[in-house]
């Protein structure tokens, strides 16, 4: 069955705008709090559920549409605030939590908002949940009688606890003592935790996008725009970079030379380490993960998996390999011996503990690692045009592979939140890789142009 709603993250879409309005998010609260009562084993007690937030101005809107949907199906709120998506995930696990939610867009603008579960595990719902709650979603909204009602009630340690659990995932024989970290939270979810952990194991802190006021998320700043961190390590002469998205699920670091590692890299140098005292079995990747960065970790000897873009597709290719590393060049970074989902402060841990344990930069760990170059192209679709059979589209990836002779690819992927296909060509050079990849951006801007005028007329 296909989802109507449920995207590869949650729920997401402009604000006030199906289906991010309040009506609706109330409704999505009442059908998961109905279907986590229907699974609830015991009867006597309200299932719970935790509620954080990233820090745009209508998550406080949509957090009381959520409350009253849950408080409406008998499910009992815990509200933690502003706290990154990863950290939702592990306190619905820690507390024994039925599920957790989180209101967020994660990367995009302020004005895009978006809900996403997490299971009692601090895993994505499984996709047989996500449809139970879709067909819930059909049926007439109710309401439990009063002394049925959910309760909801404020969680004020949140943010100590997690902070604790992102520290003991660094060895305890390390710490960051005389390194100056340049710490960007995006004016994000994670602008209240994300330094405190570097601090407190040693590291000097310079803060970056950490003055959210509802409206700057992501502008200008974060693992999306690494251009703000970058300024302030040069600025500063720091050690290195960090900069986290609006939930802060992703990473992008920088190092002394203001050099820019993304997610491939990252992954990179945490095998790497890693390789040196155990034995990898494998890494999983994305469909958009570097060429490079999969010739590198096959030079020590680690195979990498492909999997579909999305981070959950990147989990499921993990647990069914039983690999314990695993991530998306984004900056989506899954490292399931500390945490079961992605987090941008766990993976900036590991980074750092390898560099400290081998005493290496970011530049001197990945000196074996050559990314290809890589252009990607966003073009927006109409609804009821099939890319994938267009004759002129077909022909310009043919020639573009053709020219790459092997050492390159060519991607066309619909994106998984918004009307977009997205096309990728990476290669050795350059600017072949530019002119093929402008070349079928454009073939596929006038066949969808095309396509456009024929249905008008």
């Amino acid at each position: 069955m296909a989802r109507r709603y449920f995207g590869t993250d949650g729920v997401r879409g402009r604000v006030g705008e199906a289906p991010i309005t309040p009506e609706f998010v109330m409704r999505l609260g009442y059908a998961a709090g109905v279907v986590l009562a229907a699974k609830e084993e015991h009867a006597v007690e309200h299932p719970t559920v935790l509620i954080g937030k990233d820090t745009r101005i209508s998550g406080y809107m949509l957090e009381a549409a959520l409350e009253a949907g849950f408080a409406a199906a008998g499910v009992d709120v815990m509200l933690c605030g502003p706290m990154p998506t990863p950290a939702v995930a592990y306190l619905t696990r820690a507390l024994r939590l039925q599920a957790g939610v989180v209101i967020s867009a994660s990367h995009n603008p302020y004005d895009d908002n978006g809900i996403k579960f997490f299971s009692a595990q601090g895993t994505k719902l499984p996709d047989a949940i996500e449809l139970a709650i879709e067909a819930q979603l059909d049926q007439p909204m109710a309401c439990m009688p009063s002394a049925r009602l959910g309760k909801a009630r404020r969680m004020d340690d949140a943010a100590g606890r997690y902070i604790e659990f992102c520290k003991s995932t660094f060895p305890n024989e390390l710490d960051l003592r005389g390194l100056k970290l340049v710490v960007d939270s995006a004016h994000g979810a994670a602008y209240q935790v994300a330094a405190k952990v570097f601090h407190e194991l040693g590291a000097e802190i310079v803060g970056v996008g950490d003055m959210p006021n509802g409206l700057n998320i992501n502008d200008h700043v974060g693992a999306t725009a690494p251009q703000a961190m970058r300024e302030a390590v040069l600025a500063h002469q720091a050690d290195a970079g960090i900069a986290l998205d609006g939930d802060g699920d992703r990473l992008v670091m920088v190092d002394a030379a203001g050099g820019i590692y993304d997610g491939d890299c990252l992954l990179y140098v945490i095998a790497r380490h890693l390789s040196r005292t155990t034995k990898v079995a494998g890494v999983a990747g994305t469909l958009m993960s570097n060429l490079g960065f999969e010739h590198a970790l096959s030079r020590l000897g680690i195979p990498l998996g492909r999997a579909k873009v999305g981070d959950r597709y990147v989990l499921e290719m993990m647990q069914a390999n039983a690999w314990l590393l695993g991530g998306e060049n984004s900056g989506h970074m899954i490292c399931l011996d500390r945490h079961t989902t992605g987090d941008g402060i766990i993976a900036a841990l590991q980074v750092l503990a390898a560099l400290r344990a081998d005493e290496e930069s970011l530049q001197t760990a990945c000196a074996d690692l050559v990314l290809y170059p890589q252009k990607l192209i966003n073009v927006r679709l109409v609804a009821g045009f099939d890319w994938e059979k267009n004759a002129d589209i077909l022909a310009a990836v043919a020639a573009a592979e053709a020219a790459l002779a092997g050492n390159g690819r060519v991607l066309l992927r619909l994106s998984g939140t918004e009307p977009l296909l997205r096309v990728m060509v990476e290669g050795r050079d350059a600017a072949l890789v530019m002119h093929h990849a402008e070349h079928i951006a454009g073939v596929l801007r006038r066949a969808i142009e095309c396509s456009a005028l024929n249905e008008k007329a």
